[in-house]
């Protein structure tokens, strides 16, 4: 069973790994989307993936930085369609597992104001290698910026506009293109004219 936490301000998201239940497998996911006011526990989830039978643990933390294209940046401020999220990230921990060896996978994202230097998405990924780990971190990471609806607003010192994430625009460019071959007819079926009839 997926664990899917959207905190309110009164809940405890704390467990140790002495609290988990035996679980199969493909129940080996943490996945939160944590609400406003709730940062990003890093010593949580990498405890979480942590195992006797791990020889590796890979993280990724996405933090917010200072600078955007010359631009200073005061924070970024994330909103999503929970269910959908979950529901996404579930898949795409799915997938990971189908192509690396896995152990645990944890994916934490923050909704609402992101300040500098702060951790906005942490994923941890324990594998009996380092490669599978690696590889599978950053397949998770790139499958979230491209697919989960996670949106994303940069606040500057002058403006703000919300950003589409650099691998969402290649995902989608690369369906259109994809679906654009396979539209009806397309480059299968070739007219041609009848010589007599002018």
């Amino acid at each position: 069973m997926e664990r899917t936490c959207y905190y309110s301000s009164s809940s405890n998201p704390y467990l140790t790994p002495k609290e988990e239940p035996k679980m199969s497998s493909d129940e080996k996911n943490l996945i939160e989307i944590l609400e406003e006011g709730h940062k990003v526990d890093i010593v949580k989830y990498i405890n979480y993936v942590s195992a006797p039978q791990a020889g590796a643990i890979a993280t990724f933390s996405g933090t917010t930085r200072d600078m955007f294209e010359g631009k200073a940046v005061l924070e970024l401020r994330y909103e999503a369609y929970v269910p959908m999220a979950t529901r996404t990230l579930t898949s795409i921990c799915t997938a990971a597992r189908s192509n690396w060896d896995i152990h645990k996978i944890a994916v934490a994202h923050r909704l609402g104001p992101v300040p500098v230097g702060e951790t906005s998405v942490f994923i941890a990924v324990s594998s009996v290698h380092r490669g599978d780990g690696l590889d599978a971190c950053r397949f998770l990471i790139d499958e979230l910026k491209a697919t989960v609806p996670i949106w994303k607003k940069e606040v500057y010192t002058n403006g703000e506009v919300w950003k589409e994430n650099s691998e969402f625009l290649e995902k989608r460019d690369g369906l259109v293109k994809r679906e654009h071959k396979r539209s009806c007819c397309g480059s299968k079926v070739r007219v041609q004219e009848d010589e007599n009839s002018s």
